[in-house]
């Protein structure tokens, strides 16, 4: 989408000139993150955490180069080299406790967007390829960090390797054969290490690339705003800088301090103490669980306890892939012409009543041990969350009456400030 009345690139010193002819950067920039790209004046706070992503990101990736320079991926010496970098590297222990509690950040942060995007409709026209993009985003994201997670060699990241790569054995007629070539062998050990850790090290960068093509895809129509509303004209956007580079800077601001507080006063709040021990093939741990933001989606794997027609195990993969891969039909499972959920009451109580609990539910089950009341819950749960986007969510896009949307971004603005648009047009007019 084109913005004719943003403000166009003019270099004024000849080698800002030049460059711009031969290598446009600056200009690429400036039209992206710059003057040159305006944004709907009405963007709350919500809106930032798609920066502090990419923060994230660059967080991961620096951390993650220099860890790998001191890394063996040795079954042999694996655990040994993470205590060499925490212990002996300078600075070592404040790198890794800053690439795992980072993998933490990360999450969250990706959590909030992901829900502010079902919140506010920014599944829907025109702007499905960024939603799908951003799905892509955080099916490898999950990839990179369950590979992650493996690499101390720990007895939690032995058993998770052994238990998630286990599922691909439920796989009927080709699951076993998937199961050992994932890893090399019958068992995690060595080869499979090997594969993590490469892919774990490559995945990052193809994630980079995953981001730019979401950032790019977000610029043709622009972002969406909390009326849901579409742009109609300069007076409903701001130049993306100073105003919401300023407002990023502040929310960063706020994501470093809450990173800080973590990394320096509780690096190990959101780990597992038996990643500590040494990984030991004939001890199994008494709770074997993922790291903390797989627990939604391993809570839906558990929910299934009983065969019928296929195996149990069978059923709880299809249905964890499921739980992720439904999201990508949202934008034809929503029907509504209306964007934010400010706009739709109905849906307004069913999502923040009746999805968001579920999530957390399932989130707490997960972590739980696989035992009663747990399972219960789980199964619960996990039947809610299916029916809210297969069945719940088309039944009210159709049947909903929304509230009456403003007519432009302006005049939601001015009446949110007790002002009118026919006050604003007079002081323009003066």
């Amino acid at each position: 989408m084109s913005f004719p009345w943003a403000e166009q690139y003019a270099p004024k010193h000849p080698l800002m000139r030049y460059l711009d002819e031969k290598l446009p950067i600056p200009r690429l920039v400036y039209n992206a993150i710059g003057s040159g790209y305006p944004v709907p004046r009405n963007l709350n706070y919500w809106w930032n955490f798609g920066v502090l992503a990419g923060v994230a990101l660059a967080i991961q990736l620096i951390t993650g180069i220099v860890l790998a320079m001191h890394y063996a991926a040795n079954g042999l010496v694996a655990f040994e080299s993470v205590e060499h970098i925490m212990r002996d590297v300078n600075s070592g222990w404040l790198l890794r406790y800053a690439h795992a509690n980072g993998a933490s950040m990360f999450f969250i942060v990706v959590y909030i967007h992901i829900m502010r995007g079902l919140y506010y409709g920014s599944y829907k026209a025109p702007r499905e390829m960024v939603w799908h993009l951003g799905l892509v985003i955080f099916l490898l994201m999950m990839a990179t960090a369950f590979m992650g997670y493996v690499l101390p060699w720990g007895q939690m990241s032995f058993w998770g390797a052994k238990v998630i790569t286990g599922l691909f054995g439920a796989i009927p007629f080709v699951g076993e054969p998937i199961q050992i070539w994932l890893l090399g062998g019958f068992a995690p050990d060595n080869a499979a290490l090997n594969r993590f850790f490469s892919l774990h090290y490559l995945l990052p960068f193809v994630i980079l690339g995953v981001v730019i093509l979401h950032i790019w895809a977000l610029h043709i129509p622009g972002s969406n705003n909390p009326t849901g509303v579409d742009v109609q004209g300069p007076q409903d956007t701001v130049p993306f800088h100073p105003y919401y580079t300023a407002k990023d800077g502040f929310g960063l601001g706020v994501f470093l301090i809450v990173f800080a507080a973590l990394l320096f006063f509780a690096p190990n709040l959101l780990g597992h103490p038996d990643n500590y021990i040494p990984a030991n093939p004939l001890s199994t741990p008494a709770h074997i669980v993922p790291e903390w933001y797989f627990w939604p989606f391993y809570a839906i794997l558990r929910a299934f306890t009983a065969d019928f027609i296929l195996p149990a195990k069978l059923w709880g993969v299809i249905a964890m892939f499921a739980a992720i891969l439904l999201l990508f039909f949202l934008p034809w499972l929503d029907k509504s012409p209306v964007r934010s959920g400010n706009y739709r009451p109905t849906f307004k109580k069913f999502f923040w009543f009746g999805l968001v609990p579920c999530i957390l539910v399932l989130g707490y089950c997960g972590g739980a041990p696989a035992e009663e009341p747990y399972v219960m819950i789980s199964q619960i749960a996990s039947a809610y969350y299916f029916a809210h986007f297969l069945i719940i969510l088309p039944i009210i896009s159709r049947i909903e009456r929304p509230l009456p949307l403003p007519n432009s971004i302006t005049e939601a603005v001015l009446a949110k400030h007790g002002e009118s648009t026919d006050g604003a047009a007079v002081a323009a007019a003066e």
